[in-house]
C-alpha cells in the first residue's frame, strides 16, 4: 500500500471514530488528556512568531493558543474532515476565524507552504495524536524539518504510567485500544532520532506519576 494510500486509509479512520465524538470531544477529553495547557503555555512565542498544531482535531488548543498569544500567527490541521468541522465551528464562535489558518493534511507529509504559505513555524505543538498516527515516527521526523531556525517542537501524549498501579496502567491501555490510541514507549528515542537532522536537542519529562509525557525538540 502506498504512503498516499495509507494517508487515506488513515483518514477514513479517523472520520468515522469522530463523525459522532468529535460533538462531545472536548468534555469528555478535559478528564484525562492531561497536560495540554502546559505544553501550550511553555511554548511561549515571541510577539509575531508562528505556532502549529498538526492533528488539532476540534481546534480546542488552537483556540487556547490564540487567547494566550494574541500577537502570535496560528495554524493547525488534521487529517480528519470531520475534526475541522468543529475546529471551524469553534473558530467562528470565538470570533477568530481570520487569526487561525486551518487546513486537512497529513501529519508525514505536510507542506507549509502549499497549505499556509509559509516555510516554516517557531512553534509546533502535537498534543495527543501521536498515539493515534500510524507511522508516528516519521510524523515526529518530518515535523521537527519544519521548525525555523531557535524553533521548538512539542509533543504531549500518553507516558507509561510508570508511577501508577499496575492495574490502573492494564485498564487505560486497553481501553485506549478501543479508540486505536497505542501510547508510545518509544517516544524518547524517536525525539533524539528527529533532534539530529536538524542540530538540535531533545529531552522529555515525565508528569502526574508518568501518566503524560512532554517532549521538546529545540532547533539552534
Amino acid at each position: 500500500m502506498t504512503a498516499e494510500n495509507n494517508a487515506q486509509s488513515h483518514a477514513q479512520l479517523m472520520n468515522g471514530v469522530y463523525k459522532t465524538q468529535r460533538h462531545f470531544y472536548d468534555l469528555t477529553r478535559k478528564y484525562y488528556l492531561l497536560g495540554r495547557d502546559r505544553a501550550l503555555q511553555s511554548m511561549a512565542p515571541a510577539p509575531g512568531q508562528s505556532i502549529l498544531e498538526v492533528g488539532c482535531g476540534t481546534g480546542r488548543n488552537l483556540a487556547l493558543a490564540a487567547k494566550l498569544f494574541p500577537n502570535a500567527s496560528i495554524y493547525g490541521f488534521d487529517i480528519s474532515s470531520e475534526m475541522l468541522k468543529s475546529a471551524s465551528d469553534k473558530m467562528a464562535k470565538y470570533a477568530i476565524t481570520d487569526r487561525v489558518k486551518l487546513a486537512q493534511a497529513d501529519a508525514t507529509d505536510f507542506d507549509p507552504q502549499q497549505l499556509f504559505s509559509v516555510d516554516g513555524f517557531d512553534r509546533i505543538l502535537i498534543s495527543y495524536a501521536v498515539s493515534m498516527i500510524p507511522v508516528w515516527q516519521e510524523a515526529i521526523t518530518h515535523a521537527a524539518t519544519k521548525l525555523n531556525p531557535g524553533g521548538e517542537l512539542h509533543v504531549v501524549d500518553f507516558g507509561q504510567q510508570a508511577g501508577l498501579p499496575g492495574w490502573f496502567r492494564s485498564g487505560l491501555h486497553g481501553w485506549l485500544a478501543k479508540f486505536h490510541v497505542e501510547p508510545r514507549a518509544e517516544l524518547k528515542n524517536v525525539l533524539d532520532k528527529a533532534a539530529v537532522p536538524v542540530g538540535g536537542e531533545a529531552n522529555l519529562d515525565s508528569l502526574y506519576r508518568d501518566y503524560t509525557w512532554h517532549g521538546i525538540i529545540r532547533r539552534p
